[in-house]
């Protein structure tokens, strides 16, 4: 990449790789080095965004949700998008019951291996397949009798499209969690989807607020507000603390893009936002795209060819690795800077050892994810007979969008060097605790230039700067404003109803002749004494 090429350029370009037309529902994905997560914005340079060093990895990933998953226009869409929601319920985000849990399921394996076949497929090979934080053996069974019995002759389009329709209906389709915390100390999800604004405590939606219903949204700090105004006039403000400033300034312009995009009829209604009520502090932003509507009729008037789709190795999938095509290059990041070729039940297990794409860690993370023998699926059977009553923590087993490291740049380019071609879904973790690391950090201990201040404090003091030179300059300015404001109902001949009730008044007029008129004659003084000095000299 050039240092100046924008974010759309990079987006464009992975599209047109793609052949993806109904690119509005997608977004770039990358983690700074504090494992915070940001959506890469396409009006601003991509290297400027990184906080990095490159290589950079990033990770192409639904970031608007369809309201409507089944109408989009083009199978090729509606693939990746499958290939999203497929992940999500594999990261624990997409909850149901026992019953629809068997039936998505079905539906990947049909996509996957196509009809059942006895002499292909033994005993229990639904076990083969991971899609879902945690499997009990009852379960497996019920997938399996599914996939046997009910979804015989479905082609793998139809099998992702019925998969997408049942998705659709589910109360977290389009969760994409952030955690925080309540008034009250207790943990919390904030998600955006299609239709509203939601929380999420334990297993249960404790608030669904409709886009309409959400007037403003801001933050403070670590602080998250959200106005809302329901029927009968009655206006309620939540508010919600995030980990860390930044985690909370993410959380805000997610919320941001997500209201316009659904809630707006054209892009042109996009305003600037800001977090604060002061023009001159805080944050702004712009939402830069099309809003749903519009992409709407934009997919109506495709007319071409349905592109060709690899389902094999388009975007290899992390949820379920094929039993047809045997082990594959695992796609999950791992601490050990290695790439080697390993077994499923080896990368569901390597697993335990993920980081969160959040800055926050929970303590059941290690448990999130079922071990690879038998006998442990049957002591957790009874506890996992029903997905949903489980507590719900998507932080619980989300993987990470990961920081790249330098390793992995070798890795990749030993791969273009045989042929093979390039998965952004084969990421890396950076570990604090590795050797570079240490050296790095020991680098800024020795270098005077740079061991004063963490990014994260620098940023924080250009922030504050830029707070002041605001405030400073909108002072100036109404200064400016108010003295040519004053010249002019002083010294000017506009006889205007407006400046005509002004100069009447008592207080205008003791102020133009015990003020105004000797500071008038003290200053003309003053600048004659000037003129003459300088004629003299």
């Amino acid at each position: 990449l050039q240092r100046d090429a924008k974010g759309q350029y990079l987006f464009d370009l992975l599209c047109h790789h793609l052949n993806l037309l109904e690119k509005d529902y997608f977004g770039i994905r990358f983690v700074d080095p504090d494992k915070q997560r940001h959506w890469l914005e396409f009006t601003k340079s991509v290297v400027k965004q990184m906080r990095a060093q490159p290589p950079f990895t990033m990770c192409f990933r639904v970031k608007f949700y369809p309201t409507d998953p089944a109408a989009l226009k083009e199978e090729i869409t509606r693939y990746l998008v499958f290939l999203q929601i497929k992940r999500d319920l594999y990261h624990g985000r997409l909850l149901c019951k026992t019953s629809d849990a068997a039936l998505l399921a079905a539906y990947i394996l049909q996509a996957e291996i196509g009809d059942y076949d006895p002499g292909k497929h033994p005993e229990g090979y639904s076990s083969k397949f991971q899609f879902f934080p945690k499997h009990s053996e009852k379960l497996e069974r019920k997938i399996a009798e599914i996939h046997k019995s009910e979804l015989s002759g479905q082609a793998p389009a139809t099998s992702e499209l019925n998969f997408l329709r049942k998705a659709q209906t589910l109360e977290t389709y389009g969760v994409d969690p952030h955690p925080c915390k309540d008034v009250s100390g207790n943990a919390a999800f904030l998600a955006f989807t299609p239709f509203g604004f939601v929380v999420l405590q334990g297993n249960k939606r404790v608030h669904f607020i409709k886009w309409n219903e959400v007037t403003k949204m801001k933050f403070e700090g670590k602080t998250f507000y959200l106005y809302v105004s329901q029927k009968e006039e009655k206006k309620i403000v939540l508010t919600y603390f995030a980990p860390t400033p930044e985690a909370c300034k993410h959380l805000w312009k997610c919320g941001i893009e997500n209201q316009a995009f659904y809630k707006l009829e054209k892009s042109s209604q996009v305003r600037t936002v800001s977090s604060s009520n002061l023009f001159f502090k805080g944050s702004r932003f712009r939402y830069s795209g099309r809003v749903a509507k519009e992409v709407m009729e934009s997919s109506a008037k495709i007319k071409r060819e349905p592109p060709e789709i690899h389902r094999a190795g388009l975007v290899p999938s992390r949820s379920c690795p094929s039993i047809t095509h045997g082990p594959r290059l695992s796609s999950v990041p791992r601490t050990r800077r290695r790439a080697v070729h390993i077994s499923i039940m080896e990368g569901l297990e390597s697993l335990r050892d993920s980081a969160h794409s959040t800055p926050v860690r929970s303590a059941s993370h290690g448990d999130a994810f079922a071990g690879p023998g038998r006998s442990s699926r049957a002591e957790s059977s009874e506890r996992v007979a029903v997905i949903a009553d489980e507590s719900y923590s998507p932080a619980d087993s989300v993987l990470p969008t990961p920081v790249a490291e330098h390793s992995l740049e070798l890795m990749l380019l030993s791969r273009q060097a045989n042929g093979a071609p390039c998965s952004i879904e084969e990421e890396k973790e950076s570990e604090a605790g590795t050797p570079a690391a240490e050296a790095e950090g020991e680098l800024r201990a020795l270098c005077p230039g740079t061991g004063g201040l963490g990014p994260a404090q620098a940023q924080q003091v250009n922030k504050f700067v830029l707070s002041v030179l605001r405030l400073l300059l909108v002072t100036v300015g109404l200064l400016f404003v108010l003295l040519l404001l004053l010249i002019v109902l002083t010294e000017s001949d506009l006889d205007t109803a407006f400046f005509r009730d002004i100069r009447q008044t008592p207080e205008f007029e003791q102020f133009h002749y015990q003020y105004f008129c000797p500071l008038r004659r003290w200053f003309a003084c003053k600048l004659r004494a000037v003129v003459n000095l300088l004629i003299d000299t």
